[in-house]
């Protein structure tokens, strides 16, 4: 029974900081902390359950993927376009992510990176959210953004292997930086998820089959990790496009900074 309350509890973490700029891998290390729990045993468990949220974006963007699916049966310019720049922007995080794959998994046993990172994020939304502005020659929408500004991204999005940063953080400040109006800033993130996500799931299943094939992992676990975070993150992808739109990711920012000092308050008297 604990350790399926573990998997709901982890799942329902997932799901909540996976689309949002508050790193869900940088939380998922800081409840193993607080939990209790074996890290390393729980590892590829954090890291299959991801595809959970994954689908979540799926389901909600199907119209948007299967529009271009067929857009690109018809040879539509458009279609072409958006995964062009979800596949520039994908290659320097998968290069990097397989050249480096076994320092980011050293860095991911390290809760006081993980409070640091959330700090120093924090304070980096807030200074780009105040300073920078969007830029008036590019249009929104994803298949709309530069060949250059997609691939800006993509190379920005490689500090997220840094655990706290966040996937979603660093694509979606770096897109800002780089000019992108805030709501497709937002979706390019959510549709880049996508390849990024199921590529390094892949690559460490891959890494770890042998483990995974032996019985080692228990894939009914598993199963409840994955259901509840894909439920999780359908909620939290709806809501998360309407704050943003009213608010900006200010409130986002200031969850990290006290997230962060509250991390290194309590991992530093324990």
């Amino acid at each position: 029974m604990e350790a399926i309350i573990t998997a709901i509890l982890l799942g329902i973490v997932e799901g909540l900081t996976e689309f949002i700029p508050v790193s869900s891998t940088g939380h998922l290390i800081l409840a193993s902390e607080l939990m209790g729990y074996d890290a390393a045993a729980w590892a590829q468990f954090n890291v299959i359950i991801q595809l959970g949220a994954i689908l979540a974006v799926i389901v909600l963007y199907w119209r948007t993927f299967w529009a271009v699916a067929t857009g690109l049966f018809k040879a539509e310019p458009t279609s072409f376009c958006f995964v062009r720049n979800l596949l520039i922007a994908f290659l320097p995080s998968a290069v990097l992510g397989f050249l480096l794959i076994d320092q980011i998994e050293l860095l991911l046993e390290n809760a006081h990176v993980v409070a640091i990172a959330l700090i120093v994020g924090g304070i980096a939304i807030l200074i780009i959210e105040k300073v920078v502005k969007p830029r008036a020659d590019i249009q929104p929408g994803v298949a709309a953004m530069p060949m250059k500004t997609a691939m800006g991204i993509g190379i920005i999005q490689c500090l997220s292997m840094i655990p706290g940063v966040s996937r979603s953080g660093a694509t979606i400040m770096g897109a800002l930086t780089l000019g992108v109006e805030r709501r497709t800033a937002a979706e390019f993130s959510f549709f880049l998820a996508v390849p990024t996500m199921v590529g390094a799931t892949g690559l460490s299943i891959f890494k770890h089959r042998e483990s995974l094939s032996s019985g080692a992992v228990d894939w009914g676990l598993i199963g409840i990790g994955f259901a509840v975070s894909f439920i999780v993150a359908l909620v939290v992808i709806k809501a998360f496009i309407g704050i943003v739109s009213r608010f900006g990711f200010a409130p986002f920012a200031w969850y990290r900074i006290i997230a962060g000092v509250a991390a290194l308050v309590w991992l530093g008297t324990r």
